[in-house]
């Protein structure tokens, strides 16, 4: 059995981060997965933003160009380009904007006719804010490039095999 979180290489040489789970539905080319929370989930820091708190597992729509059938065990990949490039934009994108912006607000907080910290606090929480409103609207159009979607790499283990040794 393959480790949940081994990296594989594709054809293109992509590098993927990985996860297993079962399919759960289908319908047409696409399938969903249930996959089950890794034991790197509790390790994680930032599993409070995660949207599988209390829950010990979640269920993703993927494309099925394997073809795979309700019961199927599957490995799921995501590039870890895309993964690291998400993160990247996530989590220290509006730590910036709200340093900058913290930043901008004492240095014109003067002009401004606020006391200095004050402005910091008003022009770095608007600067935060307009970022998360930009990863919003990011998030939206990301969701329909190839390049962040998850896919479905292989099948680990048939339904069909599983019945059929049951029978025996």
């Amino acid at each position: 059995m393959v480790n949940k979180t081994e990296s594989i290489w594709l054809k293109q040489g992509t590098v993927m981060r990985t996860e297993q789970g079962t399919i759960e539905q289908t319908e047409r080319n696409r399938a969903q997965v249930r996959i089950e929370r890794s034991a790197s989930c509790s390790q994680c820091e930032s599993r409070g933003a995660c949207q599988t708190v209390g829950s010990k597992s979640m269920v993703i729509d993927v494309s099925n160009s394997l073809h795979a059938k309700v019961g199927d065990r599957v490995e799921i990949g995501v590039p870890t380009h895309s993964f690291l490039k998400l993160a990247l934009l996530v989590y220290l994108l509006p730590v910036v904007a709200l340093i900058i912006g913290a930043l901008l607000g004492e240095a014109w907080g003067h002009s401004l006719g606020l006391e200095r910290s004050l402005a910091a606090v008003l022009v770095g929480g608007i600067t935060m804010g307009l970022t998360f409103t930009i990863l919003r609207r990011f998030d939206r159009s990301a969701r329909e490039k190839k390049d962040y979607q998850p896919i479905m790499t292989r099948i680990i283990l048939s339904a069909e095999s599983l019945s059929y040794d049951d029978n025996r």
